[in-house]
């Protein structure tokens, strides 16, 4: 980010509020397999038609997703195969921070348990 102007900045965060939807980040791992239309996408993320294309319109607007109509029919599909790499890495990150989270507090409960039979056995 270093030597980002403040509008390059601004748009860097309306790219990453365009990611800060589960929907969103549904119909991008969807489109993983390839190019999907949006009664597929609808199904695979048990949302409405509607939904998915006001998710997919603003997925749009960041240049995440490209359109391409078909006689009746419209595909959507990645723009740009790195926001996977950002995903991932991301999702990674996130999983380690609760894999620690939920080691942590395992291991409280493990502390809490273990203090219990303590005062069980003195109390016996």
């Amino acid at each position: 980010m270093e030597g980002l102007s403040e509008l390059a900045l601004n748009h860097v965060a309306q790219y990453f509020s365009a990611l800060s939807e589960p929907t969103r980040l549904k119909i991008l791992n969807n489109l993983r397999d390839g190019e999907k239309n949006v009664g597929d996408l609808a199904s695979a993320c048990d949302c409405s038609q509607a939904n998915v294309s006001r998710h997919l319109s603003t997925l749009a607007k960041h240049g995440m997703v490209v359109r391409e109509g078909r006689g009746t029919a419209v595909y959507y599909r990645i723009a740009d195969d790195s926001i996977y790499a950002l995903c991932d890495l991301v999702c990674g990150n996130v999983a380690r921070q609760l894999e620690s989270q939920a080691s942590l507090l395992g291991g409280l409960q493990s502390k809490k348990s273990d203090g219990l039979t303590t005062l069980n056995a003195v109390k016996a």
